[in-house]
């Protein structure tokens, strides 16, 4: 695919994670190692969130048990890939991210009490995690494993499931490992810079 030399990536890496990545719809038996898990959330955890609010959870199913869990939430349509996916992970907004907040963003004391109201911290945690679903996506990639991303699920059934206990709520539950045969489907269009970008 054409390269872009205004941009400091090498061509093998724009293309890496971008160009010729896909959506896997189906994976491979190779498994993916917790060694690579590590390695993908710790290039991904530098990315930047509002405040260095850092609210992503991840919840990563491998088990038989944790499968069939996990499965009986899935559309229709999403459970075969999940069922054969080496690994599973259930992206997730923790709402209690202000607890962390003398840690992560220790020069402004007293930040933590800005979030006091639920109401308020909840639309927070959740645009700050969707936005480090997308980093956790590029980390997949950059991994050179494949990622399906999935918002075909009841969230209300998984946050029942497996976060009865805690104050997360799923967002994007992720198939990750090597694509399989017929992974692909046909590349979709997507927009020029004219459709998308305006100047004031």
């Amino acid at each position: 695919m054409t390269t872009t030399p205004a941009l400091e990536l090498s061509d093998d890496a724009q293309n890496l994670l971008f160009r010729d990545a896909r959506t896997a719809n189906t994976f491979s038996s190779e498994p993916v190692t917790d060694e690579q898990l590590r390695a993908i959330y710790d290039l991904v955890k530098w990315a930047p969130t509002s405040m260095n609010n850092q609210p992503l959870r991840a919840l990563v199913v491998r088990s038989d048990e944790g499968r069939q869990r996990l499965l009986k939430h899935m559309s229709e349509g999403n459970r075969p890939k999940t069922e054969t996916a080496p690994v599973t992970v259930v992206l997730a907004a923790d709402a209690d991210f202000h607890e962390n907040l003398p840690t992560v963003f220790p020069h402004a004391p007293g930040v933590k009490d800005l979030f006091a109201d639920p109401g308020k911290r909840e639309p927070v945690a959740t645009l700050n995690a969707s936005l480090q679903v997308g980093y956790f996506i590029l980390g997949v990639r950059a991994a050179g494993l494949a990622a399906g991303p999935m918002t075909g699920f009841d969230g209300a059934g998984v946050d029942a499931e497996f976060f009865a206990d805690k104050p997360w709520k799923s967002l994007v539950v992720v198939n990750i490992g090597r694509p399989g045969e017929n992974a692909w489907k046909e590349r979709l269009p997507r927009l020029d810079y004219e459709q998308v970008v305006a100047e004031a």
